[in-house]
């Protein structure tokens, strides 16, 4: 027999990797609008 025990996943560790995926979106779309605007990956930074 398999055992069929799940685990609860908490709250707080949800919300927390979907805050960490949503800022890391903003992230990356920052970075791409930095790029096309600038050129740069990191504007002033040789």
């Amino acid at each position: 027999m398999a055992n069929s025990k799940t685990k609860a996943i908490e709250k707080e560790k949800v919300v927390a990797e979907t805050l960490n995926g949503r800022f890391a979106m903003l992230g990356l779309v920052a970075a791409i609008g930095a790029y096309l605007t600038t050129g740069q990956i990191i504007p002033g930074f040789v």
